[in-house]
């Protein structure tokens, strides 16, 4: 059972720690924390020894933002019948509540009525508290937790370091969802139509400094153990299997060229451009080459692109659009051609012209693909759009009509030279093979999974245990961030540590 008690005249973080030790050794005590920011004490006392068998019972913890509503006595009312009626079987149930308490929103409402978003936080655990126990609910309130309780996110702050040890967490850039107006980093799900869900500004895109977590090192181990889920419904690690996304396919370098295909005899890795594609068998079929508005090489051709205001003026508009809306199949595609930039086909040796377009993003493969228009329903589109060729490389459709995109052993290959006669199926390790052995490919494996960003709070938010360097300004030194210090004064920890190491 946890127990808890407000220390009064607590103005010591020493004797403090000093407390909780000597309460710590006391018979009956299974664990004592005291917490100098709140002047709480909190007892675990040692449990009575019972037979009977045990069950935990959780629901999701609300978030804070104000009273409970119809949702919260739904959901709560759910998780109450089963903590009861398994007591009512005979089971010792621990029953908890806890707040998800960190976030922008909590900020944004306390910056509105003038307040500190801990103010705002805590009064509002206190009202749906208050709420809760009015509708009877069976929680054990002396284990409630509170994620911006320093006792609680002291536990977070120590397994982000495990990560950071282990190398699973890094800083980088990369482009983000930006809402002005908020000041913060928004989700995909949180950008509608090109405006922000909560304040319905207009969204950009930034290039910002994010801590991720690299959940990316362990995609195909989150794939095969899909099979060892017992009971659950096979749509549902259906669906989880495709936001994993496995794409087997392969690299391959196109080489910067003039109109009229003639490429550097010695191409150095300035000359060289890498799709990634899983159909290698259509190289035959590539017409042109379509580059993300983000990727950085734009930038680095800024000098040689003739129309740059052109398509500068389209990078600023892609920056207003959601991953999700440039993403919609049936979307118009729109993009630019960059005047100035032609690529080689490393198969027909025939120049093709790159555009920039939305429908690619930075975040998978290279960031640049091929067009194919003939087999892929969006190149079609595109291409029909801007005029650009559409041929054949595998018969049993009408590509003047529509994309043909089957891929089964029906699916043969026509109008690709040494691939001719040749299956889908057999054609694409085919033409994998020969890219390898001709210096222009590489075997690849991609996933649409993507590494998880966390530094999205700008205050209210659990504080990441890292800092960098001050001399080489890039390196993280490892630093714990204690709770329940008061600084006062001038000097360094003059309250109560003045002298000591």
């Amino acid at each position: 059972m946890r127990k808890s008690f407000k220390l009064e005249n607590l103005d010591c973080a020493n004797c403090a720690a000093k407390m909780e030790a000597g309460i710590n050794e006391l018979p009956g005590v299974n664990k004592a924390s005291i917490s100098f920011m709140t002047s709480k004490l909190m007892i675990d006392t040692v449990p009575e020894n019972s037979d009977a068998p045990k069950k935990y019972v959780l629901e999701m913890f609300p978030y804070p933002s104000g009273d409970m509503h119809m949702g919260h006595a739904s959901n709560y009312t759910y998780g109450d019948v089963v903590a009861r009626y398994s007591k009512m079987q005979g089971f010792d149930v621990l029953h908890p509540m806890g707040w998800d308490a960190f976030g922008l929103p909590a900020e944004n409402a306390a910056i509105k009525h003038h307040s500190h978003p801990a103010i705002w936080t805590y009064e509002n655990i206190e009202t749906q508290k208050k709420s809760f126990s009015r509708m009877g609910f069976s929680y054990d309130w002396d284990r409630k937790v509170v994620a911006c309780d320093p006792e609680y996110y002291r536990w977070g702050q120590w397994i982000f370091l495990k990560f950071w040890e282990r190398g699973l967490v890094e800083r980088r850039n990369s482009p983000v969802n930006w809402c002005p107006s908020c000041g913060t980093v928004l989700a995909n799900e949180q950008v509608i139509e090109g405006r922000c869900w909560r304040c319905d500004s207009e969204v950009e895109k930034r290039d910002l400094t994010q801590w991720y977590y690299k959940i990316t090192d362990y995609a195909q181990e989150l794939l095969d153990d899909l099979d060892q889920l017992e009971g659950w419904p096979e749509r549902v690690k259906q669906q989880q299997a495709n936001w994993i996304g496995r794409s087997e396919g392969a690299n391959v370098d196109f080489i910067l060229c003039d109109r009229d295909g003639n490429a550097p005899a010695e191409p150095t890795e300035d000359d060289i451009i890498t799709v990634f594609t899983t159909r290698a068998d259509t190289l035959f079929g590539t017409t042109y080459v379509v580059i993300s508005p983000e990727h950085p090489l734009l930038k680095k051709w800024q000098p040689i692109i003739r129309n740059w205001d052109e398509v500068a003026a389209y990078q600023d508009a892609a920056a207003r659009k959601s991953d999700f809306e440039r993403g919609e199949l049936n979307k118009d595609k729109t993009g630019v051609r960059i005047d100035g930039i032609e690529v080689m086909n490393p198969v027909t040796h025939k120049a093709l012209p790159m555009f920039v377009s939305d429908y690619v993003l930075m975040g998978y493969g290279t960031g640049i693909v091929m067009g194919v228009p003939g087999h892929d329903q969006r190149d079609w589109d595109f291409a029909t759009k801007f005029g650009l060729p559409i041929i054949e490389v595998v018969a049993g459709g009408d590509v003047t009509k529509e994309a043909f995109v089957a891929k089964d052993d029906k699916a043969i290959m026509v109008n690709s030279g040494f691939l001719n006669g040749m299956t889908v199926k057999e054609a694409i390790p085919a033409m994998k093979k020969y890219a390898v052995e001709h210096g222009f490919g590489r075997e690849k494996v991609n996933f649409k999974l993507r590494d998880w960003v966390f530094s999205r709070q700008r205050y209210w938010g659990e504080p990441i245990p890292l800092v960098n360097c001050p001399k080489c300004g890039s390196e993280a030194s490892r630093v714990f961030v204690p709770s329940g210090i008061v600084f006062s004064g001038s000097g360094f920890y003059n309250t109560d540590q003045k002298g000591k190491k």
